[in-house]
C-alpha cells in the first residue's frame, strides 16, 4: 500500500481514496434560473414557399438529364445535330432559367426569413451561396456563351464545362440540403 502512495504522488496523482474521502460536486444555486430558449418565429408563408422550392428543386434533376443528353448530341455534332437535340435543348434551358428564378426568389426569401433561427445556419448559407454561384454560371454559359458556341468549338467546350459544372454543383448543394438540413 506504501508503495502505491509513493507511486501515486511521484506522478501527480493523489493517493489512494479511503472511505472518508468525498467529491464535492459544484451545483448552480437554487435561485438560478434556467434559460428558455429563444422562440424563432417565420411568416406563415415560409412552408409553402419551402415546399414550392423543394418540388422545383426535386424537377431540375429530370431537365438536367435531358440537357445533357441533347447538349451531348450538340456538342459531338454540332449544326448536323437531329432537330430533337436543338429543340429540347432550347426548351430545357427556358424551362432551367424559369426554375432557377423561382428556386432564387423562394430560397432567397426563406433564407432571409429565417435569418434568427442559428440552428442549420451555416448550411442555409453555404446553399445559398452555392446556387447563386450557379445561377451567375448558368446565365452565362446561356446568355452570352450559347451563341458563340455555335460557331466556336472552344465557345462550345466552354459552355459545356460551364453548365456541367453548374449542373454538378446544384446536384452537390440540393443533396446537402437533403441530408443535412433537419
Amino acid at each position: 500500500m506504501l508503495l502505491l502512495a509513493v507511486l501515486c504522488v511521484t506522478i501527480g496523482g493523489a493517493g489512494p481514496r479511503t472511505s472518508s474521502d468525498s467529491v464535492v460536486i459544484p451545483t448552480a444555486p437554487v435561485d438560478t434560473p434556467r434559460t428558455r430558449p429563444k422562440v424563432i418565429e417565420v411568416s406563415d408563408w415560409y412552408g409553402r414557399r419551402l415546399t414550392l422550392h423543394r418540388w422545383v428543386a426535386y424537377a431540375t434533376i429530370p431537365v438536367f438529364a435531358v440537357q445533357w443528353a441533347a447538349g451531348d448530341r450538340l456538342y459531338k455534332h454540332g449544326a448536323d445535330a437531329p432537330t430533337w437535340a436543338k429543340t429540347a435543348h432550347r426548351v430545357g434551358a427556358t424551362s432551367l432559367a424559369g426554375m432557377f428564378t423561382v428556386n432564387t426568389v423562394t430560397g432567397a426569401w426563406n433564407w432571409w426569413d429565417s435569418r434568427g433561427t442559428r440552428q442549420g445556419l451555416a448550411l442555409r448559407t453555404v446553399h445559398a451561396l452555392t446556387m447563386l454561384g450557379a445561377d451567375a454560371a448558368f446565365t452565362y454559359a446561356g446568355a452570352k456563351l450559347s451563341n458563340e458556341a455555335e460557331t466556336s468549338s472552344d465557345k462550345r467546350q466552354l459552355h459545356r464545362t460551364i453548365a456541367l459544372s453548374a449542373m454538378g454543383v446544384t446536384i452537390v448543394s440540393e443533396t446537402a440540403m437533403k441530408l443535412w438540413n433537419r
